[in-house]
């Protein structure tokens, strides 16, 4: 079985990649909850949370509070929230592991459910600006 995400870490499908090191990449959701919406995910595939080990769960995490920082200040959010799904009946779409970071903004309410369809100047231009922002 194909994984969307492991084409986009191969190249086949194109991403707005605002972070990577040796083991992680994050970008932004295509289809977002909020502007900003982005994806953390390990390069090793894992289909749960609880397929990884305990290390590797720790170090994906460590890099929330460094990306969800730059993504705030990109995106003028003023909170956030984080999801992170484990198999079809939690919702879990796409079977890689993978945490949301979803900006929130106080005149917009929090909703969980809406996506939005952004544009590819709209993702360029916030993907760049969010890229800077962790250098």
């Amino acid at each position: 079985m194909s994984c969307i995400f492991c084409d986009i870490l191969s190249g086949i499908r194109p991403s707005h990649i605002i972070y990577e090191d040796s083991d992680h990449i994050a970008f932004l959701d295509k289809y977002p909850i909020d502007v900003g919406h982005s994806l953390v995910i390990p390069k090793q595939h894992f289909e749960r949370i609880t397929d990884m080990e305990q290390t590797a769960v720790g170090n994906l995490f460590a890099l929330i509070p460094k990306i969800a920082t730059a993504i705030l200040s990109a995106s003028g959010a003023d909170a956030f929230s984080l999801g992170q799904n484990n198999g079809k009946a939690a919702k879990q779409i796409i079977p890689h592991v993978h945490v949301h970071i979803i900006p929130r903004y106080n005149d917009k309410g929090t909703v969980w459910t809406k996506r939005l369809i952004s544009n590819e100047d709209e993702l360029l231009i916030l993907a760049k600006k969010i890229k800077q922002l962790l250098i």
